[in-house]
C-alpha cells in the first residue's frame, strides 16, 4: 500500500512535520499545552449545565462500574469526537495551507494529513490521561481497561486519518468541501448519543415502529460508525467493562474501509496535487 510505504519512507519528515504542528499551535501563548485542555473543558461545563441541569438528561450510573457522574459520561464520547474533527478538518485544509510548499519541493503529500493526525493524537492522549486520573478520582477502577482504550484510541486514529485522507483531496479541487464538512459535522454531532444515551433512540424507534419491513429507526441510527466508536469508549471508561463484539468488530471495519479507500483516493491524486493547487 502506497500509504504505508510513504510513512516509512519520510519518518523523519513526519516527526519534524508533527513537532511543527504541536509547537506551532501554541506558539507565544502562556499556558501553552494547557489551551488544549481548555476547549474540551468549555464544551463540558456549557452542554453539563444545559443536558445535565436544565433539560436534565440522566444516562444513568455506569454499569458495573456504579459511575453517575453526567460529565464524566460526556467527556467519555465528546473527547473521542473532538479528536475525530480536529484530526479531518485539520487534514482537510493540510493541503492548501501547504501550496507554496507542495508546489516547490517533491515530498510524499500524506506526510502532511499524516502528521496533523499525529499532532492531534499528542493532544488527545493528554486530554485523555485527564479523562482517566478523573475517572480514578471519581471511584472507578479504569486502570485495567487503559490498555484496551489505548487499542480503541489507535483504531479511531485509523478511522479518523482515512475520511482526512479522503477529504483532503476533494477540498484541493472543491473549496466548497471545507464549508459542507462544517455543516455535515454540526448534523453528525446531533446524530451521535454524545449529548443524550442511545437508549432515548432506542425508546423513540420503538414508539415509531418499523419503518420499512423489520428495518427500525434505530437500526438507520446504527449505521452512523461514530455511535460504535462512542459505545466503545464509553463501556471501557465509564462502565468500567468490555464493550460488546459487535460494537467492537464494526469500529474496526469502519477504520480498516476508512483507510483503504482513503490511501486509495489519495494515492491516485497526489501526483496532480501541485497542478490541482
Amino acid at each position: 500500500m502506497s500509504l504505508v510505504a510513504d510513512i516509512r519512507t519520510s519518518r523523519e519528515l513526519l516527526v519534524n512535520l508533527t513537532r511543527r504542528e504541536v509547537k506551532g499551535k501554541y506558539k507565544r501563548t502562556v499556558l501553552g499545552q494547557l489551551w488544549s485542555l481548555a476547549n474540551p473543558l468549555a464544551q463540558m461545563l456549557v452542554y453539563t449545565l444545559v443536558f445535565s441541569v436544565i433539560i436534565r438528561i440522566d444516562p444513568g450510573p455506569g454499569v458495573p462500574s456504579g459511575l453517575d457522574i453526567f460529565a464524566l459520561w460526556l467527556m467519555c464520547a465528546l473527547l473521542p469526537w473532538s479528536f475525530f474533527t480536529a484530526v479531518v478538518t485539520g487534514g482537510m485544509s493540510s493541503l492548501v495551507g501547504s501550496e507554496n510548499l507542495i508546489k516547490k519541493v517533491y515530498f510524499p503529500r500524506s506526510a502532511l494529513v499524516v502528521a496533523n493526525t499525529l499532532a492531534s493524537s499528542y493532544t488527545w492522549s493528554i486530554e485523555m490521561v485527564v479523562l482517566v486520573i478523573a475517572i480514578l478520582l471519581a471511584g472507578a477502577n479504569v486502570l485495567p481497561f487503559v490498555p484496551l482504550v489505548v487499542v480503541a484510541m489507535a483504531v479511531l486514529l485509523v478511522f479518523s486519518l482515512g475520511v482526512a485522507l479522503m477529504l483532503s483531496i476533494a477540498n484541493a479541487y472543491f473549496r466548497d468541501t471545507q464549508h459542507l464538512v462544517t455543516i455535515l459535522f454540526m448534523v453528525w454531532f446531533y446524530l451521535t448519543p454524545i449529548l443524550y444515551p442511545i437508549s432515548e433512540v432506542a425508546k423513540q424507534s420503538a414508539r415509531v415502529g418499523p419503518l420499512i419491513g423489520d428495518i427500525t429507526v434505530l437500526d438507520i441510527y446504527q449505521l452512523n460508525p461514530m455511535e460504535s466508536f462512542t459505545e466503545v469508549f464509553r463501556n471501557l471508561l465509564y462502565d468500567n467493562r468490555l464493550p460488546s463484539a459487535g460494537s467492537a468488530m464494526e469500529c474496526v471495519v469502519w477504520a480498516l474501509v476508512a483507510i483503504v479507500v482513503g490511501g486509495w483516493v489519495f494515492d491516485r491524486h497526489q501526483r496532480r496535487l501541485a497542478e490541482v493547487l
